[in-house]
């Protein structure tokens, strides 16, 4: 079984590709998903974002249109050496901030120096997750959308656990991302947002 993320917008012409490669597909709804199975035995799940249930007509049409981002959500990303977090207003960008913190390597050194440097980084660390945890309370005030979060799990849980960010609900799906910047917080978004797709094709021949 393979795992895809289709943008929303693409997912009609997705389901027509499906079709043309394995026959049209009977959809059904099941388990929270779209379920479209092909006559050559080949299948597909299709669930909308945000970890949200699907339960309406077994409808493309109708899948697309509860697939649309929530009226609010947010977006927080942390790795060692930055942040992002943003807020936003179904597709529209509300308001973000995105941050750099230099926070040192590790060393090969031994002894009193190792453990200064452990100190110095960890120190460093600290820092750069108390600023995106401010940003983040400030941003993501009295959020009661889904928040999706990315990058480092143990920044990103260091920064939660600021009790300014408590009650925030985290969904998936988990953005695997790399130090954010601007560009990487954009992809995030659009990430977030895509419909996440089982597919199971069957054996040829």
């Amino acid at each position: 079984m393979t795992r895809i993320l289709v943008p929303r917008e693409r997912l009609t012409r997705w389901v027509e590709n499906f079709g043309a490669r394995h026959g049209e597909a009977a959809l059904v709804v099941a388990g929270g998903a779209l379920r479209g199975d092909a006559a050559d035995g080949s299948w597909f799940a299709a669930r909308l974002p945000f970890d949200r249930s699907y339960d309406d007509a077994a409808e493309v049409a109708a899948f697309v249109a509860a697939a649309g981002p929530p009226d609010a959500w947010g977006a927080l990303l942390v790795r060692k050496g930055g942040f992002a977090v943003a807020r936003l207003a179904g597709e529209r960008l509300a308001e973000s901030k995105v941050g750099q913190r230099h926070v040192q390597g590790r060393t090969k050194a031994g002894g009193q120096s190792q453990q200064r440097f452990a100190r110095r980084r960890d120190n460093q660390a600290r820092e750069a997750y108390g600023a995106a945890a401010d940003h983040a309370a400030r941003i993501l005030a009295g959020l009661r959308g889904p928040l999706v979060t990315g990058g480092d799990r143990a920044a990103v849980e260091a920064v939660l656990a600021d009790p300014r960010l408590a009650g925030l609900p985290v969904v998936g799906p988990w953005l695997a991302v790399p130090d954010p910047r601007r560009a990487v917080l954009d992809a995030a978004i659009h990430e977030a947002q895509a419909v996440p797709i089982e597919v199971e094709n069957a054996p040829v021949g």
